[in-house]
């Protein structure tokens, strides 16, 4: 038997509530397999009587409860069948806290954008959703990462396991672009060396307080070869175009089609083209 810690901040206090629950090896084991309804045994929280199933946790948003894995990484299947009825991947949201990871995640999932004032993730939260590429159902369980430094090491653990990593930056906050290259060392050093790699200039929308240019980010992605693109989680601009890009190559890698040719670069290039660089 084995045992891990979920930490659960509640909406109206930041005080971090945790629970240690005791889990038998299979259910360790498979607590975060893609296919799973609920990513971990059920959690008593405090105040209540009966446990908590963390999957009705998911269904409130961010703000309300941030989720932290505190335990072993995730278990997940070792390759995908080409009869499989839907192919599972792990993308992962990455980048420095407060550039909009979570409203990124929120606005693709549930089309819905949190205004207001939000409590910082705590380690890992995801949520699944399936997309319809090209008749094939794809799969993709969104891990969104902490990205203050103390929960650095968390997030580490996670890395190799994900297929496709959004590494996001707010074109408000310099600092946050200035850290890209900290960021992609990190992926070079942690990440599977094929990872799907997507640069992401977040808060578009923020016309008047925009530091960061356009023709930056795109530099940036240019000189290490990345696809790249800017989105606005509050109005939804490029939200879902990145997600169906990141599932197209995910789904061209693991049906490995001959016939079927797929480069990431060039599907990007061309949708902002005919788009106006504009997709909501």
């Amino acid at each position: 038997t084995g045992r891990t810690s979920v930490c659960v901040s509640g909406l109206r206090s930041a005080e971090l509530r945790c629970e240690s629950k005791a889990v038998t090896p299979l259910q360790h084991k498979h607590r975060l397999t893609p296919t799973e309804p609920q990513c971990v045994p059920p959690v008593q929280l405090q105040g209540t009587s009966t446990p908590t199933p963390c999957e009705s946790l998911f269904n409130i948003y961010p703000s309300h409860f941030s989720y932290a894995l505190l335990s072993d990484p995730p278990v997940f299947p070792a390759s995908v069948s080409h009869s499989s009825s839907c192919l599972p991947e792990q993308v992962m949201l990455v980048g420095d806290s407060g550039v909009g990871k979570t409203c990124l995640l929120v606005r693709f999932k549930d089309g819905a954008f949190l205004a207001g004032s939000f409590i910082s993730t705590v380690g890992i939260d995801f949520r699944n959703k399936v997309l319809n590429i090209d008749g094939v159902k794809v799969k993709l369980q969104i891990w969104d990462t902490a990205g203050q430094e103390r929960f650095r090491s968390v997030t580490h653990a996670y890395y190799r396991d994900a297929h496709a990593l959004l590494l996001l930056y707010d074109v408000t906050n310099k600092t946050s672009f200035d850290n890209i290259q900290a960021w992609l060392s990190e992926i070079h050093e942690y990440a599977q060396q094929d990872v799907v790699l997507m640069l992401l200039g977040n808060k578009a929308d923020a016309t008047h307080d925009r530091v960061v240019k356009r023709e930056d980010g795109e530099r940036l992605a240019k000189e290490f070869g990345v696809p790249f693109m800017e989105t606005s989680a509050r109005s939804g601009l490029n939200v879902e175009l990145a997600f169906t890009a990141v599932a197209k190559e995910l789904k061209h890698r693991s049906m490995k089609d001959p016939n079927e040719k797929f480069k990431l670069q060039e599907y990007v290039s061309k949708e902002m083209k005919g788009t106006g660089c504009c997709r909501s």
